[in-house]
């Protein structure tokens, strides 16, 4: 029933690999097993993380539809960090780093034991898109599957996740709520397995995932521990075992129409600016041109519907009730938003997928195209004289479309959140946080536990951020990621001084430092390159080989000549 010629066959026929067949049968394989095709199952299962806690189970499942599509199943697991766990220190460094980490892992095991096809089960926020990349890089016959939500926390007839708790802390810094409070809400908000219950990063990139097409309609939205959830990862494998018969690969899933497709979603869903850096990187693998510009052209285009968590009220386990993303798909279908022309891995087109799809009425929480949150998506791109390359901001909850104020300036993530926890932040105050981007953190991290204190403190519409980091998915407010170039490499970012006046003006579009051009010329000729923070290790090697956030932050040779270059010319007169 399967296309032959595959991979697998390289290790299990002839009288050479009959050593290859020995240590197979010593784990329990037949004959009849090794005739078949070889599926990779990889999950990101651990303990690090509720997000990945139940996958090794999931996995199980996962096999027994390969089985019964007719291929042998092989599984293996690779590493996931907890971006919730690793927030607010020195661990989120090594979060970004975690997903070219999965994708190269992954794209080794495939290629050692020369899998014919993959299954994925992914969990926390980098191990989705790190997984969809090794798909894209490989180019076998593959299925994505989501590991599911966490459902939420329930106090004083409240739905909590982990962010409530985050800005609980700035709240309690504040004074606003008492220790007693605080512990209430930390021992409430995660109740059980799953990823972190609002449109956060692990549930925008879930719903890119059905969106794009490497997923199965509706593997986005049920919860992890949902009766479903163990189907759907069954039906996963089994589709896997037809894509191998078909000969579908996802060379022919991941076209520019399917990257289309996935923008659209992403803003729709008032998803994480995380889904721009990674839509980039795993286009940058699919070989697909994607540019800042293409997400602002389509974003323009596409309404914002779901009212979702953090600038909306719902989660994903709510919009799951209603129809999950399939609902959202029919209802961008029907108004042409999206291409439903575009392959998915049922075989069949995204219009075929959604044939049978109705849309309900009767609820709340994905509007009508007629009467959407907002008329755009809220994926905002900005640029000018701060981000030359690009910045983003996500507007989603957001009434604020324009802010000035006078910088507070600040090297680390660190030093910016004791100033926060002190107090000293005051109204009008643009926070920059800077040399914390791909080379310069390195990792790019996450500002949650920063934006959530501010946000906390009762500052989320009184103030600003800036910074060449990132933001969890979770952040709401006037917060400004992914400023490129990054201060490390000498951007502007890395010549503002404390009371310079940053306006941010998201009607144009705009991100501007209101210096002189002769005044930012001397402080670029004063500006020395800081030293690395790590000279050896992983750190070390990512931040050698990363290339800019505007190009999805990416280890590929590519990239990394072209930042080169630009490091090159520093280095004649800004390195002590």
């Amino acid at each position: 029933m399967f296309k032959m010629g595959i991979s697998s066959r390289n290790v299990v026929e002839g009288t050479a690999r009959a050593p290859h067949r020995a240590m197979y049968k010593a784990m329990g394989l037949t004959d009849d097993d090794l005739s078949k095709p070889f599926v990779g199952v990889c999950h990101t299962g651990n303990e690090a993380t509720p997000c990945n806690i139940h996958l090794s189970g999931l996995a199980q499942k996962a096999k027994d539809g390969v089985k019964d599509a007719g291929a042998t199943p092989r599984e293996f697991s690779t590493i996931a960090v907890s971006d919730g766990i690793a927030m607010g220190h020195e661990g989120m460094k090594s979060s970004l780093v975690s997903r070219e980490v999965i994708a190269d892992s992954i794209e080794l095991m495939v290629r050692a034991h020369q899998y014919d096809a993959l299954v994925g089960i992914a969990g926390c926020d980098k191990s989705l898109p790190g997984t969809m990349m090794a798909m894209a890089r490989l180019n076998i016959p593959s299925v994505f599957v989501y590991g599911g939500t966490i459902m939420p926390g329930m106090l004083d007839g409240k739905e909590l996740t982990v962010v409530d708790v985050y800005e609980a802390v700035g709240s309690y810094d504040a004074g606003k709520i008492s220790l007693e409070e605080l512990k209430n809400i930390e021992d409430n908000a995660c109740p059980n397995a799953g990823s972190c219950g609002g449109m956060f990063t692990a549930n925008t990139m879930a719903s890119i995932s059905e969106a794009i097409g490497i997923a199965l309609p509706g593997s986005a939205s049920p919860p992890a521990e949902d009766a479903r959830r163990e189907d759907i990862v069954y039906e996963t494998g089994k589709a896997c075992g037809r894509l191998i018969e078909l000969g579908i690969k996802p060379s022919d899933i991941f076209t520019i129409d399917a990257f289309e497709n996935a923008i659209t979603m992403l803003n729709a869903v008032g998803g994480s600016t995380n889904g721009i850096l990674h839509l980039l990187a795993l286009a940058n693998e699919a070989k697909i041109k994607l540019s800042y510009d293409d997400f602002e052209r389509i974003r323009k285009r596409t309404p914002h519907l779901a009212d979702m968590k953090p600038g909306g009220e719902y989660v994903m386990n709510s919009l799951d009730k209603v129809g999950g993303i399939p609902l959202i798909m029919k209802k961008l279908l029907d108004n042409n938003l999206i291409h439903g022309d575009a392959l998915t891995v049922t075989g069949k087109t995204i219009k075929d997928n959604l044939q049978n799809v109705k849309i309900s009425a009767e609820q709340k929480i994905v509007r009508s195209i007629e009467n959407p949150l907002h008329n755009v998506g809220t994926a905002v791109i900005l640029k000018g004289t701060l981000a030359p390359d690009g910045a983003v901001i996500k507007t989603a909850g957001m009434e604020m479309t324009k802010f000035t104020g006078k910088a507070k300036v600040f090297d680390s993530e660190e030093t910016a959140f004791d100033s926060v926890a002190k107090g000293e932040i005051d109204e009008g105050d643009v926070l920059v946080i800077r040399y914390e981007g791909p080379k310069g953190g390195p990792g790019m991290r996450e500002m949650l536990a920063t934006t959530a204190a501010i946000v906390g403190q009762g500052l989320g519409k009184k103030v600003a951020m800036v910074t060449d980091g990132r933001f969890s998915g979770g952040t709401r407010g006037f917060m400004v990621g992914h400023v490129a170039p990054e201060a490390f490499v000498g951007g502007p970012i890395a010549l503002v001084k404390n009371d310079d006046e940053i306006s941010v003006n998201i009607e144009d579009n705009s991100i501007n430092l209101q210096v002189s051009k002769d005044e930012l010329e001397k402080r670029s000729k004063e500006w020395r390159m800081p030293k690395p923070n790590y000279e050896s290790g992983a750190l070390s090697k990512y931040a050698f080989l990363v290339g800019s956030a505007a190009d999805g932050a990416t280890t590929d040779p590519d990239n990394f000549l072209k930042m080169s270059k630009h490091l090159r010319d520093n280095m004649l007169t800004h390195i002590d």
